[in-house]
Formats: structure tokens, C-alpha cells, sequence
């Protein structure tokens, strides 16, 4: 039996349709990763499956459990980290996590095979106020809190938003960690790089999931020849690329122009030469590159 099954969920908030029709499964002890842009529907589908809100319609199981029917019994087994600090900022670290410990009925030393990594982290600062904790700090306590009643599953809304590169790399570091814990880690991201982290991952856009799979069978199943090269105007040459008659694909990535040719690269890549030669585009060397997730999910999008 899998860790979640969603059939066929639908959420609906007015004229917005923030979930169409999702279909899931998050097998036991993985790391899982819903994997999208803001906006895209992953914050909905999170309080759904914390029971914090109803779908319109579908099924929802949480490990075994029905979400509407068995909300309680659900919340006693499962950690959750929303996407905002929201823990208690006057009450210190020390105190913060005391005060979930006792809500479950515990204690900090009864829970300290799970937190340990953790908590020696956060020692140090254990008498300051959480409010006055960087945002890597911040986030390494809402896990402890999260984590206090040793849960069967972990939820984790975009837990690195707001959150330094180096913060962002340990958070992962300790969410492994857990993992081989034997906790299922359910986590949803914007980040385009955090999906690699994941053993599958769902992309989504626009309430709609456009893919499951794992990252390197998402990247091997790229269809396209990619290529990147540095311009002085990169949006410019976008509205040029208007008239480029072959098949491609074509976005801005950073300071680079990334394209992706779908007819036969060696007599697609010298046109895409000559067109800006014709046209008068400076640039640098065209070279080409493996693609990444957040490539991958552009194709998804546009070549559906």
C-alpha cells in the first residue's frame, strides 16, 4: 500500500481551478517532490493532504487513512512544515520546541534518535528568541517541531524559499538524513535544482501535473538537441526568433539564450547560424549542453 494515494482530486477556489483532476501515489521511505512555479497549485495540494482543507472532489488516502474521515487520526502521524514561519517568535528555541513536545505528549529527549543532527545545530542558539533567528535557523527549528513525535510522513511546503544557497544545500543534507530514518519526506519546491535531490518528482503547472517520474528519466527523456550562447540582447533576439521558421524552442536562462532544435540538428543548428548572421546578432559560442529539470519542465509546457 502506497505511503499517499490521490484519485482523480479537484479544488476549486471561484472561478480558479487550482487542482484539475491530480493523480499521485508516494511510495514508502522516498523523498517525493512537487516541483513548480508559484502559483502552480502545490501549497493547495499540501493542505489538502495535511487535512487542512477538503478537495471539491476525488480520493485522498494518507497512509491508509481518508483525509476527510480521518483527519484526526491523520494529524497524530504525520509532520507538517507550512510555507511560513509559524512558529511561536517570542518563545525561545528551547522553549519553541518544549512547547511541541508536550502538544504530542513527549519530550525533547524522548524524540532525540530523530532530531539529534538537528538539535546540535541549533544548541548554541537555544535561549534566543526564534524570532531573531536567521532564516536557515528558522527553518532547522520548524523540523525539530515538525519532527518531535517521530511521524510516519513529513509534508514540507517550499522549505528553502527565503533561505540561503548554503542553508538551502544543508536542509537537503538533513532531509536525506531522515530519510534513511525511515520517514517518508513529501516536499514541494520552486526550485528547479532542489528536484534532483528527490527519488521522484511531480511537475506541476497551473493546477495541472504534467509529469511523474524520477529526475534522470525526466532528463534522459528530453527530446530535443539543447544549445546555450551568451547575447547582448537576449530579448530582443527573442522577438527575432519569431521569424526562425524551423521547429525549436527558445528562452531566456540567466544571461544566457538557451534553444532546443526538433528537426535534424545538422541542418538545423547552421540555419539557426545564419539567421543571425543575416540579422546581424552578435553573440558568443553556440555550445551545446545536457539539460536540466527546469529545461525539461519548459518543454513539457510548451511542446504539450
Amino acid at each position: 500500500m502506497p505511503e499517499i494515494a490521490i484519485q482523480h482530486i479537484n479544488k476549486r477556489f471561484g472561478k480558479v481551478q487550482a487542482l484539475k483532476d491530480i493523480n499521485i501515489t508516494v511510495e514508502n521511505g522516498e523523498v517525493f517532490g512537487l516541483v513548480g512555479p508559484d502559483g502552480a497549485g502545490k501549497s493547495t495540494m499540501f493542505n489538502i493532504l495535511t487535512t487542512l482543507l477538503k478537495p471539491d472532489s476525488g480520493e485522498v488516502e494518507v497512509l491508509g487513512m481518508d483525509v476527510v474521515k480521518d483527519y484526526l487520526q491523520i494529524r497524530q502521524v504525520i509532520g507538517y512544515l507550512p510555507g511560513v514561519f509559524s512558529l511561536y517568535p517570542d518563545l525561545s528555541v528551547q522553549e519553541n520546541l518544549a512547547f511541541f513536545a508536550t502538544m504530542y505528549k513527549s519530550s525533547i529527549l524522548d524524540n532525540m534518535s530523530l532530531i539529534k543532527p538537528i538539535w546540535k545545530q541549533l544548541v548554541p542558539f537555544k535561549d534566543r528568541p526564534a524570532g531573531k533567528l536567521s532564516g536557515g535557523m528558522k527553518q532547522k527549528l520548524a523540523l525539530c517541531c515538525a519532527l518531535i513525535h517521530k511521524p510516519k510522513l513529513l509534508f514540507l511546503d517550499e522549505p528553502t524559499t527565503g533561505v540561503d544557497p548554503v542553508s538551502r544545500r544543508e536542509f537537503w543534507d538533513i532531509l536525506k538524513d531522515i530519510q534513511h530514518k525511515g520517514v517518508t519526506v513529501v516536499v514541494s519546491t520552486p526550485y528547479m535544482d532542489e528536484a534532483t535531490r528527490c527519488d521522484r518528482i511531480a511537475l506541476i503547472q497551473n493546477g495541472e501535473i504534467i509529469k511523474i517520474d524520477t529526475p534522470n528519466k525526466i532528463i534522459s527523456n528530453f527530446r530535443g538537441h539543447l544549445f546555450t550562447m551568451k547575447t547582448d540582447d537576449i530579448f530582443g533576439l527573442m522577438q527575432l526568433m519569431e521569424q526562425f521558421e524551423l521547429r525549436c524552442n527558445y528562452y531566456p536562462y540567466g544571461e544566457h539564450f538557451h534553444i532546443a532544435f526538433y528537426d535534424d540538428v545538422e541542418k538545423a543548428l547552421p540555419a539557426f547560424e545564419e539567421f543571425l548572421q543575416q540579422h546581424e546578432r552578435e553573440h558568443g559560442e553556440i555550445k551545446p549542453i545536457t539539460p536540466n529539470i527546469e529545461d525539461c519542465f519548459i518543454e513539457l509546457i510548451q511542446m504539450k
